[in-house]
């Protein structure tokens, strides 16, 4: 081994692996105090693993070693949307209870579990994706301004989200388990597990108790052989407190929406007079930035995710990656919930594959006088 030299060794394997190979690695002497490791999810499947997870890696690495990887956070509008918030002083002062009315993030799927069935069967919606990629988009929207652009400063403000979430209520949570189609076989089919009551879909009502979020609801929603495949967060801003203009039916509130994929990019929603004669009508139009349109064709060549968040690892930039106290804090906030799903063994909602999930969870919207934004591409 080179002397000086970085080296990054990616642990792509099952869990269960990681702690042998750190071992062997410090061991046969292949690791230095420049040498990283990235380590694939899950980070344990509780907060009991979790933590065990953690104690073997330290064992070995220090926590400046160890590279916890998510590649949703490597997508340039994940990271567009800090610069937004923070370097704008447009939109910072409107970022708070006071004026945003909810916050829904989507991750929707349209494949199914098909060939993976056994791993997804012991993990399902919440434990793939709640508690790690649609965890840290949640914070990244909710955090605090970091005193600076620095790994610890951001992890700091995003762990102080975690420790924030209040535990959620039965009634703020709906699973779904997608159906066969006639075409193609259910969740049950294709998890081989006709007793399965692994859910497929996800939708919840998050809080967070601090000052700057209370009262906003944060709607969460995942889920396999969905309508389209679409990752997107859409920040709904409150209404006008008095309207000068004659009830048009239009909506008005703006609406900000951040596109994860496809076509990365944002759109403000804003109101405007219709255009031609016939008085004052309003009418919801976007002011819209896909990243391709906007950069022009250089721009539009967006390095890929991991490739984005190697760079980092070889760069020794911790920025976005998750700290072990940031995933534990995490795995206590979900235990719980996954723990009364456990206790009830009650299946979860039937959807038909294709749509856009279970009509509970169209209702856990409705009861606020909200709803749900459509999924399409």
């Amino acid at each position: 081994m080179r002397k000086g030299a970085v080296h990054a060794f990616y642990f792509s394997v099952a869990p269960s692996l990681f702690g042998d190979i750190a071992e062997r690695l410090h061991g046969h002497g292949i690791t230095d105090s420049q040498s990283r490791i990235v380590v694939e999810k899950p980070f344990g499947r509780d907060l009991e693993s979790a933590r065990a997870l953690n104690t073997m890696l330290a064992q070995h690495f220090q926590e400046q070693q160890i590279y916890r990887i998510d590649h949703y956070l490597g997508k340039e509008t994940v990271q567009n949307l800090m610069a937004v918030r923070f370097a704008n002083i447009l939109f910072e002062p409107l970022w708070n209870a006071q004026f945003i009315d909810h916050v829904q993030i989507t991750v929707a799927e349209t494949v199914g579990v098909a060939g993976r069935g056994s791993y997804y069967d012991k993990s399902g919606a919440i434990r793939d994706m709640v508690q790690n990629h649609m965890m840290q988009l949640l914070c990244l929207i909710a955090m605090e301004p970091p005193y600076h652009f620095d790994p610890n400063a951001v992890r700091d403000e995003k762990l102080k989200v975690i420790r924030a979430l209040e535990p959620v209520e039965d009634s703020d949570i709906v699973r779904g388990q997608y159906q066969p189609d006639g075409k193609e076989p259910g969740y049950l089919e294709d998890a081989e597990n006709p007793d399965s009551r692994t859910e497929s879909y996800v939708a919840m009502k998050v809080r967070i108790s601090n000052w700057r979020w209370q009262g906003t609801p944060f709607y969460l929603r995942t889920g396999k052989k969905l309508r389209a495949r679409t990752s997107e967060i859409a920040i709904t801003f409150k209404e006008p407190p008095h309207s000068i203009f004659d009830d048009t039916g239009a909506p008005r509130a703006n609406e900000l929406v951040i596109r994860l994929q496809p076509n990365e990019g944002m759109n403000l929603k804003v109101m405007i007079k219709e255009p031609g004669p016939g008085g004052m009508r309003l009418v919801q139009v976007p002011l819209d930035m896909s990243f391709a349109d906007a950069l022009g064709s250089e721009g539009a060549d967006i390095p890929d995710a991991y490739e984005r968040l190697i760079m980092d690892v070889i760069r020794g930039n911790q920025t976005l990656f998750m700290r072990g106290d940031e995933v534990e804090a995490a795995w206590a906030w979900t235990d719980p919930i996954i723990s009364a799903w456990e206790d009830a063994k009650r299946r979860p909602e039937p959807y038909d594959a294709g749509s856009s999930g279970p009509e509970e969870a169209l209702r856990l919207m409705h009861r606020d006088n909200r709803r749900w934004r459509e999924i399409r591409a």
